[in-house]
């Protein structure tokens, strides 16, 4: 077996978990790493993630551990999928049984709480003067794990500092359903996952006061614009956000109610309490954590983006849904 034929991957949600099993399906051996050993446990004697993907079996070339030793020294390749907001805390808890030939990559989506992107963090945390250089890819694009885990067609994107590794690690994750497309703005494919979720909680509300198809549209619209001003601002281009990183996973999680993000938009909408919203949805919302992050960062760049600070004042500042869409409707007209 080729060193970049085996894979682990760190985080048993529903997202991780389907990534795992699209490299397993295809007779490559998986590690996929769950925190919890109870549940470590179950999923490797009931062979699926019955929490977040039931009634879907895993290849049985896919198996599960709760050691961080025993996945870390499992394979060359590395792919962490965990909550933004529990990056840097996976980082630390890898770093002791890192071994200098290995390679990471991560499919989380969204920035530190500092406002940094994931790939500086990385750099930040798993580099030294003894180990300057660490190939790193990201993945990100249009997916919900369901249906990526079922086999259905998807296509997602991947940009690093490497261009074997992003060669190789494409190649390993392309199966007969799944394709991954080479990226070369690293700055701009991980702005995209983070921002799209913000702006899915403004497409949900939307939808969930009543306002139809072409305020959504619109929003959707004016949504992308904030993400590029962001992002130019950071130093990506403009062309980056027009793939599927961008454009085509911003369409994805405003418009399907598989999205958390969506769904949380909806509930508030609609009257629902946030708190009250988050324990029914039962998962992470990304968005949700995302929007203060977002939010600082564009008033230290200077960067206008009204839907994300109007979406701020309603999750952090409870202000009412209508007034925040009222506010955005009587902005001064500018050029588009």
């Amino acid at each position: 077996m080729h060193l970049s034929q085996a894979l682990t991957v760190i985080g048993a949600g529903s997202y991780g978990t389907a990534l795992a099993m699209a490299v397993a399906s295809k007779g490559f051996p998986v590690m996929l790493h769950a925190r919890d050993g109870q549940k470590a446990s179950h999923m490797e004697q009931s062979r699926q993630n019955e929490r977040y993907l039931p009634g879907i079996t895993f290849p049985e070339s896919l198996h599960v551990t709760a050691s961080l030793q025993e996945a870390l020294s499992f394979a060359r390749d590395v792919l962490l999928v965990v909550p933004s907001s529990a990056f840097v805390d996976t980082l630390l808890a890898i770093k002791p049984f890192w071994q200098p030939h290995q390679r990471l990559a991560w499919a989380t989506k969204g920035l530190d709480s500092s406002g940094e992107l994931l790939s500086k963090v990385i750099m930040k945390h798993m580099t030294s003067p003894d180990y300057p250089v660490l190939p790193i890819a990201s993945l990100s694009g249009p997916t919900f794990a369901k249906e990526l885990a079922s086999g259905m067609p998807t296509a997602i994107a991947c940009a690093g500092n490497d261009e074997n590794f992003v060669t190789e690690l494409c190649q390993l994750m392309h199966t007969k359903t799944f394709r991954v497309y080479k990226s070369h703005d690293l700055t701009a494919l991980q702005l995209g996952g983070a921002v799209k979720n913000v702006i899915a909680i403004g497409a949900g509300m939307s939808d969930g006061l009543g306002f139809g198809a072409n305020a959504r549209t619109a929003l959707i619209s004016r949504g992308l614009a904030e993400i590029i001003r962001l992002g130019t601002a950071l130093g990506a281009s403009e062309r980056g956000f027009m793939g599927l990183s961008g454009l085509g996973d911003l369409m994805l999680t405003c418009t399907d109610n598989q999205s958390r993000n969506r769904r949380l938009g909806y509930m508030l909408g609609k009257g629902m309490k946030i708190d009250e919203a988050l324990r029914e949805i039962g998962q992470v919302v990304e968005g949700c954590h995302m929007v203060s992050v977002v939010a600082d960062l564009a008033r230290r760049l200077q960067v206008e983006m009204p839907i994300c600070f109007e979406l701020y004042e309603v999750l952090i500042n409870h202000k009412p849904g209508p007034q925040a869409a009222y506010d955005l409707l009587s902005r001064q007209i500018t050029t588009e």
